[in-house]
């Protein structure tokens, strides 16, 4: 759903299955790609502290190659858990039968895999996004009630190929495909990255004069086409109106600002869940196939009242 703080990628610690009692858990992050990312990897790190569990941290850059290195890096060190975020949603089959193979069991956190094997990882953990594209949709549909003219959206995608981009685009789509008027007129991806959604944004400017909305899959790109909006001489959330999807504090900060005109959450904070999932497999429980985080949506308003709370 968004500068890795304090994690150079280190992987020291003791090796796995050592006997000092403590679990050791491998994690690969996807990378640093927004300040989701960012309060996600806090979340993990101090979290593991906390729990007493020994983290070997990897950041993969963006990049599937790093993460399935990383994994297997993992397996060689005899870690007793193996979590990851993964980069994107296909490809992952073999490295997963090796730590299958290698009696480590696997949790997949925020973003899911397409493996038919579902055996090959004990739990995931996260967000649904496809349901947080059809609140996107839903706000949409009920703002535009009752208009029949053509509403132009232009669409910042996530991440080719992620779990994220990909649900948060079907189910925007199914949510607005009642209503004809409603049109996405032009999509790309922005990486999920700021700097990334300004650019993609400047384009979507130049090319299509007449813009009403835009949808971004999340805060950071939002952010980024913002500047891009404001540019063009154009005022964002009131010339176009702003759809985001995260909820991170500079995204709440443009929302509660008028600058953005709806937020769907995604919260990063997993590592308290993580850490009672990796608990429980190792002790050999039976956990849940599919643990949903829970969350919410904000307008304007409501940013402005939980603003002062965000810790992300």
């Amino acid at each position: 759903m968004s500068t890795l703080a304090g994690c150079g990628g280190g992987e020291g610690g003791s090796e796995g299955g050592s006997d000092d009692g403590k679990i050791t858990l491998g994690f690969s992050q996807v990378g640093a790609e927004s300040g989701w990312r960012t309060a996600n990897t806090k979340s993990i790190q101090e979290s593991a502290a906390a729990a007493g569990i020994d983290l070997k941290f990897s950041d993969a850059q963006g990049k599937q190659e790093n993460q399935i290195t990383a994994i297997r890096s993992f397996i060689t060190q005899k870690v007793d858990v193996i979590a990851f975020s993964p980069v994107v949603t296909s490809g992952w089959d073999a490295v997963l039968k090796e730590a299958k193979d290698a009696d480590i069991p696997v949790i997949l956190t925020d973003r899911a895999v397409d493996s038919q094997d579902t055996s090959l990882y004990e739990s995931f953990l996260g967000s649904d996004f496809k349901v947080e594209g059809q609140k996107a949709g839903e706000w949409l549909v009920k703002e535009y009630e009752g208009k029949s003219d053509p509403v132009n959206i232009v669409e910042l995608q996530g991440t080719t190929g992620s779990a994220p981009a990909l649900d948060r685009q079907s189910g925007f789509a199914e949510a607005i495909a009642k209503n004809p008027n409603l049109k996405i007129v032009k999509t790309q991806t922005g990486d999920f990255k700021r700097a990334d959604g300004k650019t993609v944004m400047e384009t979507f400017l130049q090319s299509t004069p007449d813009i009403d909305v835009l949808y971004a899959h999340n805060d950071d790109m939002g952010l980024g086409a913002i500047e891009a909006i404001e540019a063009a001489g154009k005022k964002p959330g009131t010339d176009i109106k702003i759809i985001t999807v995260d909820a991170v504090k500079d995204g709440m900060t443009a929302l509660a600002d008028g600058k953005i005109n709806f937020i769907v959450e995604c919260s990063p904070l997993l590592g308290p869940q993580l850490m009672d999932i990796a608990k429980k497999v190792h002790a050999g429980e039976t956990v849940e196939k599919r643990i949903l985080t829970e969350e919410t949506t904000f307008t304007q308003e409501q940013a402005k009242t939980e603003l002062p709370n965000r810790k992300y």
